[in-house]
């Protein structure tokens, strides 16, 4: 079967597509907005919203942010850090920026090939006196193994921070994401699985940690005439809760749409010798299926990655290669005395791409995706 003729007779496919509750219900929340007059300043949406998202990421303390970038860096700088955070090159620029924008050096750890995210067994041997941090990623929704990081911050004295930009909604054992580590940040950005337009959160435990970021947050002011520190602006505004409060009442059903699409794409592609796709580290892990991630062997396969995109986008499809290159080989930081070896990172930052995932991706689509996949590889 030929693929080509019914592809381009189509809009092109993207890699993602923004979900969006139905109209009438934003319009109601926005009604609200022009009721009160209250377009930010932590108002009754932002209130409101914040109190849901406790509810539903289980934790004593959330903190929503106008985006996930600047909850990261206010929540490294909440902690005060300062010295060297191992994290992973295999993550977006946010994660390494955050940790340097704070005066912190990164310290790159090498990553598992079957989950993508940092290798615990690796963490222990780049703790060094100067070690004060541990800020591993979630990638694509998919948990790191929280247990062994847990092990090695009590037995060295080390903060958690987890980069769970991807991970809304995603459970280990039964037990929220959020509740690992000492503080979680997420996004909300427009391309997650879960958005508030733009925006993000961080999940605590601790109240006085909750203090020091707010007050980062919202300028230092702690009263009207009280400014107690030098902050930022980090507020979310009463637009963005409105829409996060749309789209928590859709999210479960939108990851079960995620879920479809993933799982055909993991039917129809696993069974080509030199294409593979992830696995969490237990089986008793619920994904939230923000990524579609798809890794192709150049030495089985003959083609490299590069050509499946090259073919792909050719075919009004467009997939990303998320993420290539890697932080550690951007040109801010590639000549930057950071320690760790990555072969594994960089080894599969050169075979993955990110195919198209939303929830109101036609399954048709998928298998379209798919064939032509199939077509070109074998």
């Amino acid at each position: 079967m030929k693929f080509d003729k019914y592809i381009d007779e189509r809009k092109g496919i993207f890699v993602t597509k923004p979900s969006l509750p139905p109209l009438d219900e934003y319009v109601e929340y926005l009604k609200k907005v022009w009721d009160t007059n209250i377009l930010t300043n932590f108002g009754p949406l932002h209130e409101e919203f914040r109190e849901r998202l406790t509810k539903f990421l289980d934790v004593p303390l959330c903190l929503p942010s106008c985006n996930g970038h600047m909850a990261l860096e206010l929540t490294i700088q909440a902690f005060g850090l300062k010295g060297e955070v191992i994290t992973t090159p295999y993550t977006f620029a946010s994660t390494t920026h955050a940790i340097v924008r704070n005066g912190c050096t990164p310290v790159f750890c090498d990553v598992n090939e079957n989950d993508c995210t940092i290798d615990a067994n690796k963490i222990e041997a780049l703790i060094t006196d100067k070690t004060v941090a541990i800020l591993p990623v979630h990638v694509y929704g998919i948990p790191c193994n929280v247990e062994e990081i847990e092990r090695i911050a009590k037995k060295h004295g080390l903060v958690v921070i987890y980069d769970a930009a991807h991970a809304f909604g995603v459970s280990v054992g039964g037990k929220s994401i959020a509740k690992f580590g000492d503080a979680s940040m997420f996004s909300f950005h427009a391309t997650k699985a879960f958005n508030t337009i733009e925006g993000g959160c961080v999940a605590l435990k601790d109240m006085n940690l909750a203090l020091k970021l707010f007050q980062l947050a919202n300028f230092g002011i702690m009263g009207e005439e009280v400014v107690t520190g030098i902050g930022a602006n980090a507020k979310m505004n009463e637009f963005q809760a409105a829409m996060g409060l749309c789209n928590l009442d859709h999210f479960a059903e939108n990851v079960e749409m995620r879920k479809k699409v993933y799982e055909l794409y993991e039917k129809m592609l696993t069974s080509i010798n030199g294409v593979r796709m992830l696995k969490p580290y237990r089986d008793d892990v619920v994904m939230n299926y923000a990524y579609c991630p798809v890794f192709f062997d150049e030495k089985i396969l003959g083609k490299t990655r590069d050509v499946v995109y090259d073919y792909l986008t050719s075919k009004n499809i467009y997939p990303r290669k998320y993420f290539f290159p890697l932080t550690s080989e951007f040109e801010c930081y590639r000549n930057g005395n950071y320690k760790g070896n990555t072969e594994v990172a960089k080894k599969i930052s050169r075979q993955v791409l990110t195919l198209p995932i939303y929830p109101e991706l036609d399954l048709k689509d998928v298998k379209t995706i798919c064939g032509l996949i199939k077509e070109f590889l074998v």
